[in-house]
């Protein structure tokens, strides 16, 4: 039994990976810690778990692994303190805001002996498996181009805010599809150039849309769009789209199609119930074999080190208008 800790409910998809950890025989929920006490006694009562409104006695609790759901700029700190504990980490994507936090991260980790984790669920949408697999089969051959989107709406709150988030859309957004063509492709990003500016009135001084050009190892060139477009009145949150241009055909697939149209009273507008796989429950069920195993989880601290370096210089570029190199 691997008995799992949420640090803060600030993240949304807290909510999902606690819900996960409820329908897992092998793991318990079995703490919360919150720096917003009332946020966090309220998941522990939904959830029924236990609030441990200071930080040290949560960690001294005889819990295996954390869920890091903090605002992204926390991540690095609470990360620490987990791994001198002797916790495995699982932490919400970004990894971290700058490259040396990222570093930072994977450092005290492995110094520490535990398992560093990045929480990029999209790996476990079947859709995207499957194009994965058929890509490692050679059905595409050798791949070209690639255009991609994650679209969604503006979250509000702290991800407004850069001392909390870090970046605005185009940090939110750009992880999750710089880690899919990573796996995919098994190919490093070595440039990107990036546009991007706070043009669709969202409540915050950040970017709202952002678009890169990118180049991938062997030429492959990339282009994205990260944004916050939906409004509120939009029947999902958003999504995540790629289209492959391989030498044998074209491939697309987007990633949260499988839904169905459900009209709201109460809501009083249109919603899509999405009824495809479950990626977060892939995703935690991934994390808590790690722990139970004593090993790396499969979606490693470098994955996610990679994912923020090509965001932190998809801000670079911003800033000089110019294409930046990659580390390679």
């Amino acid at each position: 039994m691997a008995r799992i800790g949420i640090l803060s409910f600030a993240h949304m998809h807290a909510e999902s990976y606690a819900a996960c950890l409820t329908q897992i025989p092998e793991a318990q929920l079995t703490a919360i810690w919150d720096d917003n006490p009332e946020r966090g006694r309220k998941a522990a009562e939904r959830y029924s778990s236990q609030f441990v409104e200071d930080l040290d006695a949560f960690l001294a609790l005889p819990i295996d692994g954390v869920i890091i759901t903090a605002e992204n700029v926390k991540h690095r700190s609470l990360a620490e303190k987990a791994a001198a504990a002797g916790k495995w980490v699982l932490s919400e994507k970004p990894l971290a805001t700058t490259v040396e936090d990222a570093q930072a991260m994977i450092s005290v980790c492995r110094d520490a002996r535990v398992g560093l984790g990045t929480a990029f669920p999209c790996r476990y949408v079947p859709s995207l498996m499957a194009l994965r697999d058929a890509i490692a089969a050679g059905e595409y051959g050798e791949i070209y181009a690639a255009t991609c989107t994650n679209n969604g709406q503006f979250p509000g709150g702290w991800f407004g805010v850069e001392a909390l988030a870090g970046g605005g859309a185009t940090m939110d957004h750009t992880v999750h599809v710089v880690d899919l063509l990573r796996w995919m492709l098994r190919r490093e990003f070595v440039s990107v150039y990036c546009e991007n500016g706070h043009l669709l009135g969202r409540d915050t001084d950040l970017d709202d849309v952002g678009v890169l050009q990118m180049e991938m190892e062997d030429g492959i060139i990339i282009s994205h769009i990260a944004s916050w477009n939906r409004p509120k009145s939009f029947p999902t949150w958003g999504d995540v789209t790629i289209e492959l241009i391989g030498e044998k055909g074209v491939a697309f697939v987007d990633a949260f199609r499988q839904k169905i149209d459900l009209y709201d009273d109460g809501a009083m507008r249109l919603q899509w119930d999405y009824w495809g796989g479950n990626p977060d429950l892939g995703l935690i069920q991934e994390f808590v074999r790690a722990v139970d195993e004593r090993r790396e989880p499969a979606i490693t601290g470098h994955d996610g080190l990679k994912a923020v370096e090509v965001t932190v210089a998809a801000y670079q570029s911003v800033a000089t208008g110019k294409r930046v190199l990659l580390p390679t």
